[in-house]
Protein backbone atom coordinates (compact mmCIF):
# COMPACT_ATOMS: atom_id res chain seq x y z
CA UNK A 1 0.00 0.00 0.00
CA UNK A 2 4.61 6.57 -4.66
CA UNK A 3 6.53 8.24 -1.77
CA UNK A 4 4.35 11.67 -1.53
CA UNK A 5 3.64 14.69 1.15
CA UNK A 6 1.31 12.37 2.99
CA UNK A 7 3.89 10.59 4.39
CA UNK A 8 4.47 13.63 6.63
CA UNK A 9 1.47 13.48 7.51
CA UNK A 10 1.96 10.13 9.34
CA UNK A 11 3.83 12.13 11.92
CA UNK A 12 1.12 14.37 12.37
CA UNK A 13 -1.66 11.92 13.43
CA UNK A 14 0.76 10.37 15.51
CA UNK A 15 1.30 13.05 17.94
CA UNK A 16 -2.43 13.87 17.59
CA UNK A 17 -2.74 10.47 19.32
CA UNK A 18 0.38 10.66 21.67
CA UNK A 19 -1.97 11.48 24.70
CA UNK A 20 -3.62 8.63 24.07
CA UNK A 21 -3.59 5.16 25.90
CA UNK A 22 -3.98 1.48 25.35
CA UNK A 23 -4.62 0.77 21.99
CA UNK A 24 -3.34 -2.75 21.64
CA UNK A 25 -5.95 -4.57 23.42
CA UNK A 26 -7.93 -7.16 20.61
CA UNK A 27 -11.01 -7.04 22.43
CA UNK A 28 -14.25 -6.10 21.22
CA UNK A 29 -16.65 -5.33 24.28
CA UNK A 30 -20.05 -6.49 23.33
CA UNK A 31 -23.68 -4.80 22.74
CA UNK A 32 -23.82 -0.52 22.73
CA UNK A 33 -21.70 2.02 20.72
CA UNK A 34 -23.43 4.61 22.12
CA UNK A 35 -23.13 7.15 24.88
CA UNK A 36 -22.00 5.99 28.46
CA UNK A 37 -22.77 7.50 31.75
CA UNK A 38 -20.57 10.40 33.05
CA UNK A 39 -18.31 12.23 30.83
CA UNK A 40 -16.97 11.35 27.74
CA UNK A 41 -13.07 11.08 27.22
CA UNK A 42 -11.34 10.07 23.44
CA UNK A 43 -10.79 6.58 23.17
CA UNK A 44 -7.64 4.55 24.40
CA UNK A 45 -5.90 5.00 21.08
CA UNK A 46 -2.35 5.34 21.15
CA UNK A 47 -1.05 3.61 17.96
CA UNK A 48 2.28 0.98 18.93
CA UNK A 49 3.37 -1.73 17.30
CA UNK A 50 2.26 -5.63 17.58
CA UNK A 51 5.30 -5.92 20.07
CA UNK A 52 5.00 -2.62 21.46
CA UNK A 53 7.44 -0.65 19.24
CA UNK A 54 7.70 2.72 18.97
CA UNK A 55 5.99 4.15 15.71
CA UNK A 56 8.81 6.19 13.21
CA UNK A 57 6.91 8.24 10.62
CA UNK A 58 8.06 7.01 7.00
CA UNK A 59 9.18 9.89 6.24
CA UNK A 60 12.05 9.71 8.45
CA UNK A 61 13.25 6.91 5.90
CA UNK A 62 16.60 7.39 3.70
CA UNK A 63 19.12 6.06 1.84
CA UNK A 64 22.17 8.07 0.35
CA UNK A 65 23.32 7.93 -2.89
CA UNK A 66 26.48 5.72 -1.70
CA UNK A 67 24.23 3.36 -0.44
CA UNK A 68 21.56 2.74 -3.54
CA UNK A 69 24.94 2.04 -5.12
CA UNK A 70 26.24 -0.23 -2.35
CA UNK A 71 22.47 -2.16 -3.14
CA UNK A 72 23.28 -2.64 -6.58
CA UNK A 73 26.44 -3.80 -6.69
CA UNK A 74 25.29 -7.12 -4.26
CA UNK A 75 22.93 -8.29 -6.67
CA UNK A 76 21.19 -9.32 -4.16
CA UNK A 77 17.49 -11.13 -4.70
CA UNK A 78 13.95 -11.24 -2.49
CA UNK A 79 10.94 -13.02 -2.92
CA UNK A 80 7.25 -12.05 -1.17
CA UNK A 81 5.32 -14.50 0.62
CA UNK A 82 2.15 -13.25 1.02
CA UNK A 83 -0.57 -13.41 3.38
CA UNK A 84 -3.27 -13.30 0.69
CA UNK A 85 -3.71 -12.22 -3.05
CA UNK A 86 -5.98 -9.23 -2.88
CA UNK A 87 -5.88 -5.86 -5.27
CA UNK A 88 -4.11 -4.48 -2.00
CA UNK A 89 -1.64 -6.98 -1.86
CA UNK A 90 -0.56 -6.15 -5.50
CA UNK A 91 -0.40 -2.89 -5.09
CA UNK A 92 1.85 -3.15 -2.26
CA UNK A 93 3.76 -5.69 -4.30
CA UNK A 94 3.84 -3.26 -7.31
CA UNK A 95 5.26 -0.71 -5.14
CA UNK A 96 8.33 -3.27 -3.21
CA UNK A 97 9.31 -4.00 -6.95
CA UNK A 98 9.44 -0.36 -8.19
CA UNK A 99 11.93 0.58 -5.54
CA UNK A 100 13.52 -3.05 -6.03
CA UNK A 101 14.00 -2.41 -9.76
CA UNK A 102 15.66 0.94 -8.76
CA UNK A 103 18.19 -0.67 -6.21
CA UNK A 104 18.54 -3.20 -8.55
CA UNK A 105 16.83 -6.20 -6.57
CA UNK A 106 15.82 -9.23 -8.50
CA UNK A 107 12.71 -10.71 -7.64
CA UNK A 108 12.33 -14.53 -7.96
CA UNK A 109 9.18 -15.56 -6.98
CA UNK A 110 5.75 -14.09 -5.10
CA UNK A 111 3.38 -16.30 -3.53
CA UNK A 112 0.05 -16.36 -1.65
CA UNK A 113 -1.51 -18.25 0.92
CA UNK A 114 -4.78 -17.44 1.18
CA UNK A 115 -4.75 -16.68 5.04
CA UNK A 116 -4.11 -20.21 5.11
CA UNK A 117 -1.17 -21.10 7.90
CA UNK A 118 -0.20 -24.21 6.68
CA UNK A 119 -0.35 -22.92 3.23
CA UNK A 120 1.92 -19.92 3.63
CA UNK A 121 4.83 -22.58 5.44
CA UNK A 122 4.53 -24.25 2.42
CA UNK A 123 5.73 -21.19 0.27
CA UNK A 124 8.27 -20.41 2.82
CA UNK A 125 10.04 -23.42 2.08
CA UNK A 126 9.69 -23.71 -1.54
CA UNK A 127 10.79 -19.39 -1.76
CA UNK A 128 13.92 -20.95 0.56
CA UNK A 129 14.90 -23.01 -1.83
CA UNK A 130 15.21 -20.52 -4.61
CA UNK A 131 17.87 -18.96 -1.63
CA UNK A 132 17.01 -15.26 -1.57
CA UNK A 133 18.65 -12.70 0.02
CA UNK A 134 15.74 -11.63 1.80
CA UNK A 135 11.83 -11.71 2.11
CA UNK A 136 8.95 -9.47 2.53
CA UNK A 137 5.66 -10.97 4.08
CA UNK A 138 3.19 -10.38 6.37
CA UNK A 139 2.31 -13.57 9.21
CA UNK A 140 -1.22 -15.26 8.55
CA UNK A 141 -0.91 -16.42 11.95
CA UNK A 142 1.97 -14.87 14.02
CA UNK A 143 2.35 -18.62 16.44
CA UNK A 144 2.55 -20.26 12.99
CA UNK A 145 4.48 -18.17 11.32
CA UNK A 146 6.89 -18.57 14.20
CA UNK A 147 7.76 -21.71 13.30
CA UNK A 148 7.39 -21.59 9.51
CA UNK A 149 10.21 -18.31 9.41
CA UNK A 150 12.75 -19.87 11.32
CA UNK A 151 14.38 -21.76 8.69
CA UNK A 152 14.75 -18.46 6.83
CA UNK A 153 16.36 -16.72 9.98
CA UNK A 154 18.28 -19.45 10.46
CA UNK A 155 19.50 -19.39 7.16
CA UNK A 156 20.50 -15.64 7.05
CA UNK A 157 17.71 -14.27 5.19
CA UNK A 158 16.34 -11.14 5.91
CA UNK A 159 12.88 -10.57 6.65
CA UNK A 160 10.68 -7.59 6.25
CA UNK A 161 7.20 -7.55 7.44
CA UNK A 162 4.24 -5.68 6.82
CA UNK A 163 2.15 -5.19 9.56
CA UNK A 164 1.96 -8.23 11.06
CA UNK A 165 5.70 -10.34 11.94
CA UNK A 166 5.96 -14.00 13.72
CA UNK A 167 5.37 -14.21 17.16
CA UNK A 168 7.91 -12.82 19.48
CA UNK A 169 10.33 -11.82 15.93
CA UNK A 170 11.76 -8.50 16.92
CA UNK A 171 13.21 -5.90 14.86
CA UNK A 172 17.09 -5.48 14.84
CA UNK A 173 16.70 -9.31 15.48
CA UNK A 174 14.96 -12.11 13.36
CA UNK A 175 13.61 -9.42 11.29
CA UNK A 176 14.64 -5.82 9.71
CA UNK A 177 11.73 -3.97 10.94
CA UNK A 178 7.84 -3.55 10.72
CA UNK A 179 6.12 -1.63 8.00
CA UNK A 180 2.86 -0.26 8.05
CA UNK A 181 -0.33 2.37 8.21
CA UNK A 182 -1.75 3.89 11.18
CA UNK A 183 -4.20 1.57 11.85
CA UNK A 184 -5.95 3.98 14.31
CA UNK A 185 -6.37 6.99 12.15
CA UNK A 186 -8.32 4.19 9.98
CA UNK A 187 -11.19 3.54 13.06
CA UNK A 188 -11.66 7.24 13.03
CA UNK A 189 -11.73 8.14 9.38
CA UNK A 190 -14.11 5.53 9.55
CA UNK A 191 -16.19 6.76 12.31
CA UNK A 192 -16.12 9.92 10.70
CA UNK A 193 -17.48 8.91 7.84
CA UNK A 194 -19.93 7.18 9.24
CA UNK A 195 -21.62 9.30 11.23
CA UNK A 196 -22.01 12.09 8.71
CA UNK A 197 -23.37 10.04 6.32
CA UNK A 198 -26.23 9.30 8.79
CA UNK A 199 -26.17 12.45 10.12
CA UNK A 200 -24.87 11.76 13.62
CA UNK A 201 -27.70 9.44 14.51
CA UNK A 202 -29.02 5.87 13.74
CA UNK A 203 -28.75 2.48 14.15
CA UNK A 204 -25.14 0.16 12.68
CA UNK A 205 -24.16 -3.23 12.67
CA UNK A 206 -20.19 -4.01 13.55
CA UNK A 207 -18.65 -6.73 11.12
CA UNK A 208 -15.36 -7.10 12.47
CA UNK A 209 -12.39 -9.54 11.71
CA UNK A 210 -12.81 -12.42 14.47
CA UNK A 211 -9.03 -13.50 14.64
CA UNK A 212 -5.72 -12.63 16.29
CA UNK A 213 -4.36 -10.17 13.47
CA UNK A 214 -3.10 -7.73 15.19
CA UNK A 215 -3.61 -5.21 11.70
CA UNK A 216 -7.41 -5.95 11.58
CA UNK A 217 -7.65 -6.10 15.65
CA UNK A 218 -6.79 -2.63 16.09
CA UNK A 219 -8.61 -1.22 12.52
CA UNK A 220 -11.82 -3.03 13.80
CA UNK A 221 -11.54 -1.46 17.74
CA UNK A 222 -10.18 1.91 16.57
CA UNK A 223 -13.53 2.42 14.82
CA UNK A 224 -16.33 1.14 17.37
CA UNK A 225 -13.95 3.61 20.14
CA UNK A 226 -14.09 6.87 17.91
CA UNK A 227 -17.78 5.75 16.49
CA UNK A 228 -18.72 5.64 20.49
CA UNK A 229 -16.70 8.87 21.64
CA UNK A 230 -17.82 11.21 18.24
CA UNK A 231 -21.28 9.98 17.62
CA UNK A 232 -22.96 8.90 21.09
CA UNK A 233 -26.47 9.10 19.53
CA UNK A 234 -25.48 6.40 16.65
CA UNK A 235 -26.17 2.57 18.57
CA UNK A 236 -24.26 -0.50 17.91
CA UNK A 237 -27.22 -2.95 17.32
CA UNK A 238 -25.34 -5.72 16.59
CA UNK A 239 -21.80 -7.33 16.51
CA UNK A 240 -20.95 -10.16 14.42
CA UNK A 241 -17.61 -11.63 13.88
CA UNK A 242 -16.44 -13.71 10.92
CA UNK A 243 -13.06 -15.41 9.80
CA UNK A 244 -13.57 -15.86 6.08
CA UNK A 245 -14.81 -13.51 4.30
CA UNK A 246 -16.49 -15.44 1.89
CA UNK A 247 -19.62 -15.50 4.90
CA UNK A 248 -20.38 -12.13 5.47
CA UNK A 249 -23.34 -12.23 2.78
CA UNK A 250 -24.89 -14.53 5.02
CA UNK A 251 -23.64 -12.94 7.84
CA UNK A 252 -25.58 -9.37 6.63
CA UNK A 253 -28.53 -11.20 5.08
CA UNK A 254 -29.23 -12.26 8.96
CA UNK A 255 -28.28 -8.59 10.24
CA UNK A 256 -31.02 -7.06 8.06
CA UNK A 257 -33.70 -9.32 8.82
CA UNK A 258 -33.16 -9.17 12.63
CA UNK A 259 -32.70 -5.17 12.51
CA UNK A 260 -35.25 -3.67 9.71
CA UNK A 261 -34.51 0.18 11.06
CA UNK A 262 -30.28 -0.72 10.68
CA UNK A 263 -28.84 2.26 8.68
CA UNK A 264 -25.03 1.44 8.44
CA UNK A 265 -22.30 -1.37 8.48
CA UNK A 266 -19.21 -1.23 9.05
CA UNK A 267 -17.00 -3.95 7.97
CA UNK A 268 -13.58 -5.00 8.75
CA UNK A 269 -12.45 -4.91 4.88
CA UNK A 270 -13.17 -4.86 1.25
CA UNK A 271 -13.43 -8.06 0.45
CA UNK A 272 -15.88 -9.06 3.19
CA UNK A 273 -17.63 -5.55 2.53
CA UNK A 274 -18.42 -6.87 -0.92
CA UNK A 275 -20.67 -9.57 0.64
CA UNK A 276 -22.55 -6.91 2.88
CA UNK A 277 -23.47 -4.87 -0.35
CA UNK A 278 -24.71 -8.00 -1.63
CA UNK A 279 -26.71 -8.47 0.99
CA UNK A 280 -28.14 -4.77 0.78
CA UNK A 281 -28.33 -4.89 -2.91
CA UNK A 282 -30.42 -8.03 -2.67
CA UNK A 283 -32.66 -7.03 0.03
CA UNK A 284 -33.31 -3.14 -1.39
CA UNK A 285 -31.77 -1.86 1.38
CA UNK A 286 -30.75 1.06 -0.02
CA UNK A 287 -30.84 3.15 2.53
CA UNK A 288 -27.90 1.46 4.66
CA UNK A 289 -24.73 3.02 4.82
CA UNK A 290 -21.45 0.89 4.32
CA UNK A 291 -17.98 1.91 5.34
CA UNK A 292 -14.55 -0.13 5.08
CA UNK A 293 -11.24 -0.07 4.52
CA UNK A 294 -8.90 -1.57 1.98
CA UNK A 295 -10.25 0.43 -1.91
CA UNK A 296 -10.66 -2.15 -4.34
CA UNK A 297 -12.66 -1.16 -7.59
CA UNK A 298 -16.24 -2.81 -7.24
CA UNK A 299 -17.15 -0.75 -3.88
CA UNK A 300 -15.20 2.37 -5.33
CA UNK A 301 -17.77 2.00 -7.82
CA UNK A 302 -20.79 2.14 -5.50
CA UNK A 303 -19.16 4.68 -4.00
CA UNK A 304 -19.10 7.19 -7.12
CA UNK A 305 -23.11 5.71 -8.27
CA UNK A 306 -24.00 6.85 -4.74
CA UNK A 307 -24.73 3.49 -3.88
CA UNK A 308 -24.69 2.04 -0.21
CA UNK A 309 -20.88 2.42 0.49
CA UNK A 310 -20.01 6.03 1.91
CA UNK A 311 -16.09 5.89 1.68
CA UNK A 312 -13.30 3.43 1.88
CA UNK A 313 -10.09 4.50 3.88
CA UNK A 314 -7.15 3.47 1.11
CA UNK A 315 -3.89 2.74 2.59
CA UNK A 316 -1.79 4.40 0.30
CA UNK A 317 -0.38 0.94 -0.56
CA UNK A 318 2.69 2.02 -3.16
CA UNK A 319 3.64 4.08 -0.94
CA UNK A 320 3.37 1.48 1.92
CA UNK A 321 5.49 -0.84 -0.78
CA UNK A 322 7.83 1.84 -1.36
CA UNK A 323 8.69 2.13 2.53
CA UNK A 324 9.33 -2.34 2.59
CA UNK A 325 11.79 -2.02 -0.21
CA UNK A 326 13.55 0.72 1.58
CA UNK A 327 13.62 -1.00 4.98
CA UNK A 328 15.06 -4.42 3.00
CA UNK A 329 17.75 -2.09 1.70
CA UNK A 330 18.31 -0.86 5.21
CA UNK A 331 18.05 -5.06 6.10
CA UNK A 332 20.74 -5.63 3.27
CA UNK A 333 23.62 -2.81 4.12
CA UNK A 334 23.21 -4.03 7.73
CA UNK A 335 21.85 0.02 8.45
CA UNK A 336 19.86 0.24 11.72
CA UNK A 337 15.88 0.31 10.96
CA UNK A 338 13.53 2.33 12.67
CA UNK A 339 11.59 -0.81 14.46
CA UNK A 340 7.79 0.20 13.38
CA UNK A 341 7.53 2.57 9.64
CA UNK A 342 4.20 3.98 9.87
CA UNK A 343 2.25 6.06 6.68
CA UNK A 344 -0.91 7.83 6.92
CA UNK A 345 -4.12 6.33 5.37
CA UNK A 346 -6.66 8.41 2.91
CA UNK A 347 -10.01 8.39 3.31
CA UNK A 348 -11.67 7.72 -0.22
CA UNK A 349 -15.00 9.83 -0.99
CA UNK A 350 -17.14 10.38 -4.07
CA UNK A 351 -15.91 13.93 -4.43
CA UNK A 352 -11.81 12.18 -4.93
CA UNK A 353 -11.83 8.79 -5.81
CA UNK A 354 -9.42 9.59 -8.44
CA UNK A 355 -7.06 11.04 -6.01
CA UNK A 356 -7.30 8.31 -3.53
CA UNK A 357 -7.20 5.62 -6.16
CA UNK A 358 -3.72 7.24 -7.61
CA UNK A 359 -2.60 7.69 -3.78
CA UNK A 360 -3.47 3.27 -3.41
CA UNK A 361 -2.26 2.30 -6.85
CA UNK A 362 0.33 4.35 -8.45
CA UNK A 363 -2.27 5.44 -11.40
CA UNK A 364 -5.51 6.84 -12.85
CA UNK A 365 -8.52 4.72 -11.80
CA UNK A 366 -10.15 2.20 -14.39
CA UNK A 367 -13.49 3.56 -16.30
CA UNK A 368 -15.70 1.66 -14.07
CA UNK A 369 -14.46 3.46 -10.57
CA UNK A 370 -15.47 6.87 -12.02
CA UNK A 371 -18.37 5.54 -13.68
CA UNK A 372 -17.76 5.78 -17.43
Amino acid sequence: MKLSRRRGAALGALCALALMVGACSNETSGGNGGASSGPRTEPSLSFVGPGGETPTAADQLSLTPEERQKVKDGNYSAAFVWHEGSALTQAVESGVRKEFDELGIKVLASTSAEFDPARQANNVQTVLALKPDLIVTIAVDPTAAAAAFKPAVDAGVKLVVMTTPPKDFKAGEQIVGIVTVDLTAFGKANAELLGKALGGKGKVGYVYHDADFWFTNQRDKAFKDWLGYLYPDIEIVEETGFSDPARTEDIATAMLTRHADLNGVYVAWATAAEGVLAATRQQGRTDVKIVTNDLEANLAADLVKGGNVVGVIGNGSTRLGQNLGIVAAYGLLGKQAPELVVSAPMAATKENIAEAWRDDYGQEPPAEVLGN
